[in-house]
C-alpha cells in the first residue's frame, strides 16, 4: 500500500468519542489537571538541570535517582508486556540482567503513529551502536502483538527487541503524558518538522491497519529511560507527538556506564 504524504499522516486517525478512565499510578502526584487525574512517578532532576523549562523545549532530563522509596525500578519489573514475535506475556525484569544489565527501554506511543515508525526506524538503525556498548534496546508500543508485528514487518523492525503494552501498564506506571493537546497541539511537535525526509522514508510501507484498535490508545504519548540493573539513571518524557529523546544524549549515558 502506497504511503500517503507524511504530513498528513500525523493527524490521520480519528478521536475515541469518549475515553476510557486510566488506572492511577501508585508512586506519585497527580499532574495532569481537572479533566485527566493521573498519577506519576517524579523524578529528581540533577542539581545542573534548570527549574521550570517550558513543555515546547521539552528538555532531557537526565535522573540521578529515583525519589526515595519509589521503587521505580521494582515496581516496573512486575509489569506485564507481550513479546511481539511471540504473543507470549514477560515480565519486564526478565528482559535484562537486575544486578549489572544496562537496558534502554524506549517506549512508543503506538503502533499506528507514523511519527513513531520514524523514531522506531532511528533505534533500528543505532542499534549496532548500543550493541557495541553492551546495552539491551527493549521498544514497547502501545497496542496487541498483532498491531506491533504490522510496524515490524513493514518498516521492518527486529521482532525479538519489540513489545506490545495494550493496556498501557508500563506507560501509566511511569506517569508518561496522555490526552488530546499533548497529541494533536503541543508546539514540541513541530520537532518533526525538522525530520521530514527521515520520516517520509520510514512510512513508506505505512498502513493505518497498525493503529491500536482501542482508539483510546492514540491519544498516548511515549518516553525514554534508562537502566543499569534497576537503576534508574535517565528519565525523559517525550512532550507530545514526534518529540522523541534525542538518542545522542541516551548513548552518551549509556557508554559512561561501565558493563561487567
Amino acid at each position: 500500500m502506497a504511503a500517503p504524504a507524511a504530513a498528513s499522516l500525523v493527524a490521520r486517525v480519528s478521536l475515541p468519542p469518549r475515553l476510557r478512565p486510566t488506572a492511577a499510578s501508585p508512586l506519585g502526584p497527580s499532574v495532569h489537571g481537572p479533566r485527566s487525574r493521573r498519577r506519576h512517578l517524579r523524578f529528581r532532576r540533577s542539581p545542573s538541570s534548570s527549574a521550570g523549562t517550558a513543555a515546547a523545549s521539552s528538555p532531557s532530563v537526565p535522573s540521578s535517582s529515583p525519589e526515595p522509596g519509589s521503587g521505580i525500578g521494582d515496581a516496573l519489573g512486575d509489569v506485564e508486556i507481550n513479546s511481539a514475535a511471540t504473543g507470549e506475556p514477560v515480565l519486564f525484569r526478565d528482559l535484562w540482567d537486575q544486578n549489572e544489565g544496562v537496558a534502554v527501554v524506549a517506549l512508543l506511543r503506538h503502533f499506528g503513529c507514523p511519527c513513531c515508525w520514524e523514531f522506531a526506524s532511528v533505534l533500528r538503525d543505532t542499534k549496532e551502536r548500543f550493541d557495541s556498548a553492551g546495552v539491551k534496546l527493549i521498544a514497547v508500543g502501545v497496542g496487541t502483538p498483532a498491531k506491533a508485528r504490522i510496524l515490524a514487518e513493514r518498516l521492518p523492525f527486529p521482532l525479538e527487541y519489540l513489545y506490545a503494552d495494550s493496556d498501557r501498564k508500563a506507560y501509566n506506571l511511569l506517569g508518561l503524558y496522555f490526552g488530546v493537546g499533548r497529541t494533536f497541539f503541543n508546539p514540541a511537535s513541530a520537532k518533526v518538522l525538522s525530520r521530514f525526509d527521515s520520516l517520509k522514508e520510514a512510512v513508506k510501507n505505512y498502513t493505518i491497519e497498525a493503529t491500536p484498535d482501542d482508539r483510546a490508545g492514540v491519544l498516548q504519548q511515549g518516553g525514554m529511560f534508562v537502566f543499569k540493573g534497576k537503576e534508574l539513571l535517565y528519565a525523559r518524557k517525550d512532550e507530545g507527538t514526534g518529540d522523541h529523546a534525542p538518542l545522542d544524549d541516551v548513548l552518551n549515558i549509556c557508554c559512561k556506564v561501565p558493563v561487567t
